[in-house]
C-alpha cells in the first residue's frame, strides 16, 4: 500500500551555503514549467509531507534529495498560512505537479547550512539546482521570495545569539573568512582589526598549526571552532561578546 500524501502542507527549506565571499541559497527549477504560463521557473526545494512523517522528517527529506546529506544543520523558522499564498496558475501547477486535488497549501518554513565545497556543488549541479547569491534574488516561484526572506531575517538573528556561522565553515577556516561571512549575512561592513581582536579573546578558536599555501598576500593561520570552549561559556552564562558591541 502506498503512502499518501498530505494535501494541504508542505514544507519549504532555504538551504544557505558560503562560497568565502557571498552567501548563497539553493534553488531549483520546476518540473513541468511552461514559459507561456508566466510563472516564475525558480523555486526552493520543497515536497508536500506524506501522512506517515513528522515536519522535520519531511523537512530533512527535502533536504537530502536536494543536497545528498543526510546530517544537516536545519531549523523551522515561520509557517506561511496565507489562504491567497498560492492560487490561480501557481495552485494549478501545485496539483498537477504532486497529483493532488487542493485548494489551499499551507507550508511550513524552514532554513538549513551546508558547507558549500566542491562535493556539494558537483552534486546540486548534477540534478540541475543553483546556488545564487541571495542578493541577486528579485523574484520566485509562488511566496518563496517572502520565506526566503524570512529565512534570511532569522538567520542574521541567529549568528548574533550562537555559534551557527560555523555551520557555513569548513572546520578549518581563516579569521578572514569568518568575518567575511558576518559582513555577508549580516550586509555590514566590519573592522578587520575589531574583528580579529573580540573573536580571538572569546576563546572559541583553537589555532592550527596550518597556514594558507599558495596565495599573494601573506598567508593566514587556520583556526577551528572550540565548541568545548562554547559549551562552557553558555553554561556560564556567557554571551558571544566578539559579535556585541562591534564598532562597523
Amino acid at each position: 500500500m502506498s503512502v499518501q500524501t498530505n494535501q494541504s502542507l508542505s514544507v519549504d527549506c532555504a538551504v544557505f551555503g558560503f562560497n568565502g565571499k557571498t552567501l548563497k541559497v539553493l534553488l531549483i527549477e520546476r518540473r513541468y514549467y511552461k514559459p507561456d504560463t508566466h510563472l516564475d521557473p525558480l523555486k526552493l526545494p520543497g515536497a508536500m509531507i506524506l501522512e506517515n512523517e513528522t515536519l522535520p522528517e519531511a523537512a530533512y527529506r527535502v533536504l537530502e534529495e536536494a543536497t545528498g546529506l543526510k546530517n544537516v544543520y536545519l531549523k523551522q523558522m515561520d509557517i506561511f498560512s496565507d489562504p491567497k499564498r498560492v492560487s490561480g496558475q501557481e495552485l494549478e501547477w501545485i496539483n498537477r505537479y504532486h497529483g493532488i486535488n487542493t485548494t489551499r497549501v499551507v507550508t511550513v518554513g524552514y532554513y538549513a547550512l551546508v558547507k558549500l565545497d566542491n562535493r556539494m556543488v558537483a552534486y546540486t549541479t548534477a540534478k540541475g539546482a543553483h546556488w545564487v547569491d541571495v542578493d541577486d534574488i528579485q523574484r520566485l516561484a509562488m511566496d518563496h521570495k517572502q520565506i526566503l526572506t524570512s529565512a534570511l531575517s532569522v538567520l542574521c538573528r541567529e549568528m548574533l545569539q550562537s555559534p551557527v556561522a560555523f555551520e557555513l565553515l569548513p572546520r578549518k577556516f581563516t579569521i578572514r573568512a569568518l568575518q567575511n561571512l558576518y559582513s555577508a549575512v549580516l550586509g555590514i561592513e566590519i573592522d578587520n582589526r575589531n574583528f580579529r581582536k573580540k573573536i580571538l579573546s572569546s576563546g572559541f578558536l583553537t589555532p592550527t598549526a596550518e597556514k594558507e599555501q599558495g596565495v599573494a598576500h601573506k598567508p593566514a593561520r587556520y583556526y577551528m571552532f572550540n565548541r568545548n570552549a562554547y559549551r562552557k561559556a553558555v553554561r556560564e552564562n556567557l554571551k558571544l561578546g566578539f559579535i556585541n558591541n562591534w564598532k562597523y
